[in-house]
């Protein structure tokens, strides 16, 4: 989280603070309108390996059966015979072993009262048959004719389903999908039984029960025609749609035209302070306050509590979160990881890889409630501007100092494995956007070795993912507050790149003017909407990654821990006169509706200059102190949930008299198209990587660089237990797209003194190889960072 133009807030000593096999590609483009009641059905005439016909219809009475799913305002639900219940589990095993993701706390029927009483027994049927009295020839007469009825309407349903529903279905945004697989497909990969078994499909819109994957349920809540999908028996199917007018999931998005509406979800799987500040309160008042996550993990560990993180990743987003997400008129979710959620290395005391497991739950959630995710690599190793959430506050040493071609190697590497693994076919409805690097610092790096840089990023994606639309994510590339005309022309021809900026107000110099005279004024629409429609033409598709309704700098740590605020004069780093008192803007409960109104036009004016955008965050904690967020104009949950957020985005069209807009659709080669990837060589060799030199480093060839001989790092993949009736399956993706992507990891030359990757930029390297055998030299090597996958630790369940 950070601005343009953002004042960058150093650590002032510049010294260390502590020394020390893929499934088919399964999807579903059928949905299917509610008429009645759900219908159960026999499928023992099906073919071997069809799913059951969607469809509604009045339901034989077999004894009633709880369903995920309510009557009212949800799509059907279809339940196969003996029907026992569905997991969705990362492993099979009830205990979460490292990596392991475990959805499966709960069965899900465990949860659902008995509706109707117990199901009937066909053992007492067998037992009463006897005593029943004969049925008279008029009966036979009706109930021949009923069944001669049925066995109609079940030829009519199969030929429907054969000939209509089953197959693809393409329309004018559809993309280039493939129907899930069925049921019978998952026994055949993993039930040795053969039994038949039949399809489990759930989903529902507003007013209908949802069982989480906890097994807790919640009745869903979406105004605006949003449905929710999970189909236990092909679990990585996509057919959830967020609203009625944004595209479900196996359908195309069209960039440029289908607005982002988006929100990050800022704080969870990378920590700040200002957005969790109860994780970091109870450190303040020491002599050494914790400032980011790298002293935060310290102090966990050392207490030996760094459970406390993992419990913060269980409970500050959960699948809740997602659904709510979706009914606020919200369609992507943009989600900050950190490298370390890959590996660490020697003396990097972040909790590895935990994270990760939690991003995969994202994955299930967003695929399950209609969003799409944008992923965002948020912190590199050495860092890329200094500031708190890039893990460490301090000095920028990714692409400047001499460390920094080699951080800027490894967080290659990290870009690969990311890629590779989200290029996969089973993601790509779900991630279709992979900002390669958040805020790297340009004012301070420099164009040119951002620009390689960027190049470097794009060529590494593209090999895991292929050319051409359907293949792996969009790159984003935040704009290194360079701002958006330096980025006109970058990259002719490359395939599927989107231009971040990220948009605040409130770091600049500050201003008395309050909510109601900005919004008098347009401020937003004045500040930005020009600049948003000509990047749209002279870039291609651009959007905001972040912004916040936040107009001063006031909010417990906004700026970082005990950094004070311009607006009220406490600000430490540098000198700004008193403007006015932070509590008016820190205290909601104080706002009067006038207030709120103003808040919320000021909203609405700002979605719609920025046109697509992510609001920075979905949600601040609770201060301990307060026990309130303590800056509210940077929650989004809260807006809603106090009436300064508006309710539906799209009310903010046509807000901003938008005099030239960008006329879609983007050129074909910017979407996938013809031409896409097609990067003139003379570009590509005025961008060759690495760069010849950095701004304080004449010739990097001085400097410490990795040879490429590491073993691979690849991010583990959930296994998916597939449950369709008594039959189940394990579905397992993989973690690497491209097969042919073999080259070896950077790592540390043997004969090299490496420094600490956060040393700074006035450090001296030693020459490699080594010319001296001294004991500083040999000092030196044993800190560092040797290329080893860090040990999983032991994780609660």
């Amino acid at each position: 989280m950070s601005g343009t133009p953002y004042q960058p807030v150093f650590n002032s000593s510049n010294t260390n603070l502590h020394s020390s096999s893929r499934h088919d590609e399964a999807r579903d483009t059928q949905f299917y309108t509610p008429e009645t009641e759900p219908l159960e059905l026999h499928h023992d005439d099906l073919p071997a390996g069809a799913a059951p016909p969607r469809f509604m219809g009045p339901a034989r009475n077999d004894g009633n059966r709880a369903s995920f799913a309510s009557s009212q305002g949800s799509f059907p639900t279809v339940v196969g015979d003996d029907y026992e219940g569905s997991s969705d589990a990362l492993n099979a095993q009830k205990s979460r072993g490292f990596y392991g993701l475990n959805y499966n706390d709960s069965e899900y029927n465990t949860s659902q009262p008995t509706i109707g009483g117990p199901k009937g027994s066909p053992y007492l049927d067998e037992k009463r048959t006897p005593y029943r009295p004969q049925a008279t020839s008029r009966r036979k007469i009706i109930i021949g004719s009923l069944i001669a009825l049925a066995a109609i309407i079940v030829a009519v349903v199969v030929a429907l389903y054969f000939t209509v529903i089953k197959p693809k279905q393409h329309n004018g945004t559809s993309a280039d999908t493939s129907s899930g697989t069925s049921s019978g497909d998952s026994a055949a990969d993993g039930d040795s039984s053969g039994t038949a078994s039949s399809r489990v499909v759930v989903s529902g819109g507003d007013g209908s029960t949802v069982t989480m994957f906890d097994g807790s349920t919640f009745t869903y809540s979406n105004s605006f025609g949003g449905t929710w999908y999970y189909d236990p028996a092909n679990p990585t199917v996509s057919g959830a749609r967020p609203q009625s007018w944004t595209p479900a999931l196996n359908e195309t998005f069209n960039f440029g035209v289908d607005p982002i509406r988006g929100v990050n979800l800022g704080g969870w799987l990378v920590t700040e302070p200002f957005i969790v500040p109860a994780l970091y309160e109870k450190y303040i008042n020491t002599s050494e306050p914790v400032v980011d996550e790298w002293t935060l993990t310290q102090r966990l560990t050392a207490d030996g509590a760094i459970d406390e993180l993992e419990n913060h990743y269980k409970t500050f987003i959960t699948e809740q979160d997602f659904a709510e997400i979706a009914a606020a008129g919200l369609n992507f979710v943009r989600i900050p990881i950190p490298y370390w959620a890959i590996e660490v290395r020697e003396n990097e005391p972040f909790l590895p890889k935990t994270s990760w497991t939690y991003f995969l739950k994202a994955i299930q959630w967003a695929r399950k409630y209609g969003l799409r995710i944008n992923l965002d690599l948020h912190s590199l190793p050495g860092s890329q501007n200094g500031w708190n959430h890039s893990g460490r506050l301090g000095t920028i040493n990714v692409l400047y100092g001499p460390m920094g071609i080699a951080n800027a190697e490894r967080s290659l590497d990290y870009i690969r494995v990311i890629a590779e693994f989200i290029s996969q076919p089973e993601y790509r409805d779900v991630i279709p956007l992979f900002g390669v690097t958040n805020e790297p610092f340009g004012p301070t790096i420099g164009k040119d070795a951002v620009q390689r840089y960027y190049l470097a990023a794009y060529n590494t994606v593209r090999n895991a993912s292929g050319t051409g639309e359907g293949n792996g994510p969009w790159v984003v590339f935040h704009d290194a507050f360079l701002g958006l005309t330096n980025w006109a022309g970058f990259l002719p021809n490359a395939d599927r790149l989107q231009l971040d900026i990220h948009q605040y107000l409130c770091f600049d110099g500050q201003s008395a003017d309050d909510y109601g005279v900005r919004v008098q004024a347009g401020q937003p629409c004045t500040t930005w909407a020009a600049g948003q429609n000509k990047s749209m033409t002279a870039f291609g598709m651009t959007h905001v990654g972040e912004w916040s309704l936040a107009i001063n700098d006031c909010g417990q740590w906004v700026n970082g821990v005990n950094l004070g605020a311009r607006y009220d004069g406490t600000f430490t780093s540098s000198h700004f006169d008193k403007t006015g008192d932070c509590s008016v803007y820190t205290d909601y409960t104080q706002y009067d509706d006038q207030w709120k109104a103003d808040m919320k036009q000021f909203a609405l004016q700002s979605m719609s200059a920025l046109q697509n955008w992510f609001f920075w965050t979905w949600k601040i904690g609770n201060s301990t102190v307060t026990g309130r967020p303590p800056s509210p104009a940077w929650s989004y949950q809260l807006g809603l949930q106090e009436g300064w957020m508006p309710t539906n985005p799209r009310d903010s069209e046509g807000v901003c008299e938008n005099t030239a807009p960008f006329n879609p659709p983007l050129q074909a080669w910017q979407t996938g198209g013809a031409g896409a990837g097609q990067i003139p060589a003379t570009a590509q060799a005025a961008l060759a990587w690495p760069p010849a030199s950095l701004t304080n480093v004449d010739d990097v060839a001085t400097l410490p660089q990795y040879t490429q001989t590491g073993s691979i790092v690849s991010l583990p993949a959930p296994t998916l237990t597939a449950v369709s009736g008594k039959a189940t399956s394990t579905v397992s993706a993989g973690s690497w797209n491209n097969p042919s992507d073999t080259a070896s990891f950077y790592v540390p030359i043997a004969t090299c003194g490496y420094l600490d990757p956060w040393m700074g930029p006035n450090a001296s390297p030693d020459p490699c190889p080594a010319q001296s055998t001294s004991a500083a030299t040999q000092a030196r090597r044993e800190y560092a960072p040797r290329a080893y996958i860090t040990p999983a630790p032991t994780l609660s369940s």
